[in-house]
C-alpha cells in the first residue's frame, strides 16, 4: 500500500503541475491569448481526484497500524489473505447479465422499446446466476 500512497501522491504533483502550464501556455499563446477553461479544468480535477486517492489510502494505511504483506520485502504469497471469494470458473450467467447491460445501454441509446427486452433478460441471467447451484450437475 506504501506503494500506492507514494504513486497518488506523485501523480498528484505531476497534475497540478501540468495544469499549471497548460494555463500558461493558453495565457501566452498567440492565437488564444485567454485561459483554455476545459483542459485547465479537466487536469485540475485530475489532480485533485489523485490528492483525495493520495489521502485516503494514507489514512487506511495509518489505521491498518502496521505493514501490509504485499510492503514487505520478506513476504510469502501465503502471508496474504487467502480467501478472495468463491467464483464459480464454468458459468455463463455472468456474461448473460453483461450483455443484457450492453442492450439495457443500447436501448437508451437507440430505443426505449430495446430497455424491456433487456431488462427480462438481465432478471433471468441475475436468477440464474443467484441460483445456479441449486440445480442441475452441480447442486448442493
Amino acid at each position: 500500500m506504501r506503494a500506492n500512497v507514494n504513486l497518488f501522491w506523485i501523480l498528484a504533483v505531476f497534475f497540478a503541475i501540468v495544469a499549471a502550464l497548460y494555463t500558461v501556455w493558453g495565457i501566452l499563446d498567440a492565437y488564444q491569448g485567454h485561459v483554455e477553461w476545459t483542459g485547465t479544468f479537466a487536469l485540475s480535477l485530475c489532480a485533485l481526484l489523485s490528492l483525495l486517492i493520495a489521502f485516503y489510502l494514507s489514512r487506511v494505511r495509518a489505521a491498518l497500524g502496521g505493514e501490509l504483506p504485499e510492503d514487505r520485502l520478506d513476504a510469502n504469497i501465503d502471508d496474504g489473505d487467502p480467501e478472495a471469494g468463491f467464483f464459480s470458473p464454468w458459468s455463463w450467467w455472468p456474461i448473460m447479465l453483461a450483455a443484457s447491460t450492453a442492450l439495457l445501454f443500447l436501448g437508451l441509446a437507440v430505443g426505449f422499446w430495446i430497455c424491456f427486452i433487456a431488462l427480462a433478460i438481465g432478471v433471468i441471467s441475475l436468477v440464474g446466476w443467484v441460483y445456479e447451484y441449486y440445480r442441475g450437475l452441480f447442486a448442493r
